[in-house]
């Protein structure tokens, strides 16, 4: 029974999300702390350059082409922190921004945790933007919790056992 390999539940993660500066932008490090319901985007696709050999009508050769990725989207309850609405500002250049658009890069970390709670695989997502930010949804007849949502854009992932 010691090697067995259950699969994750979607339900267990951490996520965590840090910028190198800042001090620079006036932000809290890391910006968010495992403060999110829903983690979506990792994905990773190539787009296969496909030959066809002169004379050899059977068979098709693929080379490795260009890799792109998604955007990580991540809802979350909302709340007073308004670190998230800072660094989206931040990186636009607002003219209300504490600093300008360089710095603002960040690096995530999504951790899935097993039954137990203990983590055993990290996602590493480096050189994240945020490109959407969306306010919740203001709606006086529900009574639900006010979700608020972001999408980054990431230059690369990796992914590791713990």
């Amino acid at each position: 029974m010691a090697n067995r390999n259950d699969p994750f539940t979607s339900f267990n993660f951490l996520v965590h999300i840090s910028i190198d500066n800042p001090d620079n932008l006036g932000l809290a490090n890391p910006l968010c702390d495992s403060e999110f319901s829903e983690c979506d985007g990792l994905e990773i696709s190539m787009e296969p350059k496909t030959l066809h050999e002169g004379g050899n009508n059977n068979q098709l050769i693929h080379l490795v082409g260009a890799v792109s990725y998604g955007n990580l989207t991540l809802k979350r309850g909302m709340s007073r922190n308004q670190d998230l609405w800072k660094w989206f500002y931040a990186a636009l250049g607002h003219p209300g921004a504490a600093a300008p658009r360089r710095g603002v890069l960040a690096g995530a970390e999504i951790i899935m945790r097993d039954g137990e709670g203990k983590g055993r695989v990290r996602y590493r997502l480096y050189d994240c933007l945020p490109v959407k930010l969306k306010a919740a949804q203001l709606n006086a007849k529900d009574g639900i919790l006010a979700v608020e949502e972001m999408q980054l854009a990431y230059g690369y992932f990796t992914i590791e056992a713990l």
